[in-house]
């Protein structure tokens, strides 16, 4: 369940940041950014925090090499579900929507893998030892 719950956050993060509705910080903030500057420039730090705090726990734990890793299993379960019939890649609004999922999977495995890891080895973590 915690796996589920860093992966809506992701999911979150990266769509309130930027989808295909416009309901999103990106165009929002390209509307609004004269009238509303001292909001923009807020909003846009919490997004930047939230990126920091995922990217950098991502980082740590997976590195690039398994960023890159990630994002080819999930690449290449598409690639079968396109190529099943599971899925159509014409609408590009869709396409951006798979992007976004995609890309929180990524997050959400950079964010989970040091429990993943913990569970699989039996070992534990510098944070975990209590003095």
């Amino acid at each position: 369940m915690g796996f589920v719950i860093r992966w809506v956050f992701a999911f979150l993060l990266l769509v309130a940041t930027y989808n295909p509705t416009e309901w999103n910080y990106v165009r929002w903030s390209m509307a609004n950014y004269e009238t509303s500057l001292s909001l923009t420039v807020l909003f846009g730090l919490i997004l930047f925090v939230g990126y920091i705090i995922y990217l950098r726990a991502t980082l740590r734990s997976i590195g690039v090499f398994g960023m890159i890793l990630i994002l080819a299993v999930v690449g290449t379960i598409l690639w079968v579900l396109f190529d099943q019939g599971f899925i159509s890649l014409d609408d590009p609004s869709v396409n951006t929507w798979i992007g976004i999922v995609a890309l929180s999977i990524v997050l959400a495995v950079g964010l989970s893998w040091s429990i993943v890891r913990r569970r699989l080895s039996g070992q534990t973590d510098v944070d975990d030892i209590d003095e």
